[in-house]
């Protein structure tokens, strides 16, 4: 086993394929930062479009937002699971979902779980984003 680092590792056994938008893992030591799932929501709890990449990136805005107040951004994020309502509609905005994704996270591709379900807890929500973040020591 290889020594964690101060910074998230990422973890890319030896002859897999490279993954695109995520990455098979990362090691990663320090405080951890849990924030719950946040929906395309504004900070005043309203819903501005119910476009599916809108409520995305809006989505994906708010998660930056809680990981600021534990003085952490998106380089510290290590697991993203996406809850969506509609895999049609997710893989139809692959191309406009990782513009906004890139436009709020950057270039950071921690590993990623994206499951369809019925609904959302939120009547007009589209999808739903949990992340798990670590500040290294």
């Amino acid at each position: 086993m290889k020594p964690v680092r101060e910074t998230p590792r990422i973890l890319h056994p030896p002859g897999w394929p490279q993954p695109k938008g995520y990455t098979h893992g990362m090691a990663a030591r320090g405080t951890l930062v849990f924030v719950a799932g946040m929906v395309g929501w504004n900070p005043e709890g309203q819903f501005e479009t119910d476009d599916f990449v809108g409520q995305a990136r809006q989505a994906l805005q708010n998660i930056v937002a809680v990981l600021a107040e534990a003085g952490a951004g998106p380089a510290h994020v290590v697991r993203l699971t996406w809850f969506v309502t509609s895999k049609e509609e997710y893989l139809a905005s692959l191309e406009d979902l990782g513009a906004a994704y890139r436009a709020v996270m950057g270039r950071h591709f921690p590993p990623m779980s994206v499951v369809e379900v019925k609904a959302l807890m939120e009547e007009r929500a589209k999808v739903e984003i949990e992340a798990t973040a670590v500040i290294p020591e």
